[in-house]
Parts: structure tokens; C-alpha cells; sequence
């Protein structure tokens, strides 16, 4: 992308958040410190879509597979859970400022596995969302099973919503550009999304559906994250659902991949996290997909 095609430079100004600021430049900022109190202080309306991937409070002593051998799930403190209904409070409160945050015309996507996505589509139902899709996303390499007592989980479910009900929807959906990037077919929500420099899986019955495996190697040139995104994915949700000139935030930025396909795109960028260590990770990554699309 030309840098004159690039999104107008991002004007967040509120005195209350400058001594979080982490990094900045004309198309992101990124700040650092507990995502629900920066949350209360950005102005209402403020962003054009919110893509959220919270903790799904899955380091609780358990083991996984991980490159072919026994590892702990061993996130960090953030991922432990506090009980379910302490955790579920904390998932309705940041639900609920991102409701506050996003415009009537923006949306929200959630992802998450069985152990969050039914906590947070409980909580946007009692909030007041208006849900749009559950999009699952299929992932062809996921990790095995070991415990051999349940099936191999091998998919993530994305809960896309606008901020509330109304008589017509306001949200953004590039309907046609999803119609023609599937071949000409209404786009389903079952996503496979194909590996770098493969075709998209495609039967005469059910229509393409997108398989996307784990991030990259090149992805984790500068660090990795445990939870990290394929900027694929990212790409996809944000071609669907803004326009060009859109501010997007995640306020729990992990490695940074909502900005970079953000940068990749043109939109603008806010993240929020409370760790410095990812936070250097995400303002490398941005630093070079900024150099990229100019």
C-alpha cells in the first residue's frame, strides 16, 4: 500500500491515557497497563471495530502437546482462572466497555474455545449485543490429544456482534468482496483458510470452506506469544468488517497481530497489554509492517 493510500494519522488525545502510551506512531498506539481501567478511559464511540482474544483460563496445571512433546499449559497469572463465576464477571465488564467504546455502525469479534466462547456469548446476550455470526475456524494441524479420552480440539469459534440491536443493522460487511473472494459464493461460516501459497479447499457441496494453520515461522521473527494469531485470520475478520479508514482496538494485543493486519490494511491501530516484554514484541512488529505497506 502507497502512503498516500494510507488511513488519515490516529488522533487519540485523552490526558488521562498519556502516561500509558507504550509506543505511537500516525497509525497505531499501543499502551500498557490492565486492559479494563484503560478501557473506562477512552470516549464512548471511539472505535470502528474491536477484536478481542481474551483469556480463556486454561493454565491450570494441565499438559499439552507442544512441537511433538508433553508440555505444561503454563501461560501466565492473566490465564489462570478465578472460579467461574469470578471469571465470567471479569469477561461481562470488558464486554460491556467495549460496547461503550465501539460505534453503532462497529462491531465486535470474540474468539475463543469451549473453556470462554459460551461466557461471552452469555454475557453479549445479557449486554445487549446483537450477534451476527459464530465462525469456526478450523485448524488442520492442531496439537493431539493427550489424554486420548475426547475428541482432538482442532477449531476456535469467533463470535462476531454489533454493539446493539436495532431495526436496520448498522455494522460494516463487505459482502461483496467476502462473495468474491469465495469464487463467486456467499461466504459460510466455517473458515479454513489455506497455507501460504496454497489454494483454498473447495467442494461442489458445501462451498470453500477456510482452513488456517498456526502462525507462521516468519510471524515469530521478533518473539511469539502463547495464544498468537495467524495474521491471516486477522486479515480476514478486518477486510470483512471495516472500511478503509477504520480505528480498530485490542485491548488484549498479545504479540501485536490485529496491528499488523491492521497496518497491512490500511486501518488504523490501539492496542492495550499489561506486559512490556510483548508490548516491545508488537511495536517491532508494526514498526515493520508499517515499512512494508508504504
Amino acid at each position: 500500500m502507497s502512503a498516500e493510500a494510507a488511513a488519515p494519522a490516529l488522533k487519540l488525545v485523552q490526558p488521562s491515557l498519556r502516561e500509558s502510551l507504550f509506543a505511537k506512531s500516525d497509525a497505531y498506539r499501543l499502551y500498557q497497563g490492565d486492559s479494563l481501567a484503560l478501557l473506562k478511559q477512552f470516549d464512548a464511540g471511539t472505535f470502528d471495530m474491536v477484536f478481542a482474544d481474551p483469556p480463556y483460563f486454561l493454565s491450570n496445571g494441565g499438559f499439552t502437546c507442544k512441537n511433538g512433546k508433553r508440555a505444561a499449559v503454563n501461560k501466565g497469572n492473566w490465564d489462570v482462572s478465578r472460579g467461574v463465576e469470578e471469571d465470567h464477571a471479569f469477561t461481562s465488564a470488558w464486554l460491556q466497555e467495549c460496547q461503550r467504546v465501539l460505534k453503532p455502525t462497529g462491531s465486535i469479534w470474540v474468539s475463543g474455545t469451549q473453556h470462554v466462547i459460551f461466557s461471552v456469548g452469555f454475557a453479549m446476550q445479557k449486554l445487549g449485543y446483537k450477534l451476527l455470526n459464530t465462525v469456526t475456524w478450523y485448524k488442520p494441524n492442531a496439537s493431539p490429544n493427550l489424554a486420548c479420552r475426547y475428541f482432538t480440539h482442532s477449531s476456535e469459534l469467533l463470535i462476531w456482534a454489533s454493539p446493539k440491536p436495532a431495526a436496520k443493522l448498522q455494522h460494516t460487511f463487505n459482502y461483496k468482496k467476502m462473495k468474491q473472494d469465495n469464487g463467486g459464493k456467499q461466504m459460510r461460516d466455517v473458515w479454513a483458510l489455506p497455507r501460504a501459497g496454497e489454494e483454498e479447499i473447495d467442494t461442489d457441496e458445501s462451498g470453500r470452506v477456510w482452513t488456517m494453520t498456526a502462525p507462521r515461522r516468519e510471524e515469530k521473527v521478533h518473539g511469539s506469544h502463547p495464544t498468537q494469531k495467524p495474521v491471516s485470520l486477522l486479515e480476514r475478520v478486518i477486510e470483512a468488517s471495516t472500511s478503509e479508514d477504520a480505528v480498530i482496538l485490542d485491548p488484549f494485543n498479545g504479540s501485536g497481530t490485529t496491528g499488523v493486519a491492521a497496518m497491512k490494511l490500511g486501518r488504523r491501530y490501539v492496542g492495550i497489554d499489561l506486559d512490556e516484554n510483548y508490548l516491545s514484541l508488537t511495536k517491532k512488529r508494526l514498526a515493520e509492517a508499517e515499512r512494508s505497506a508504504r
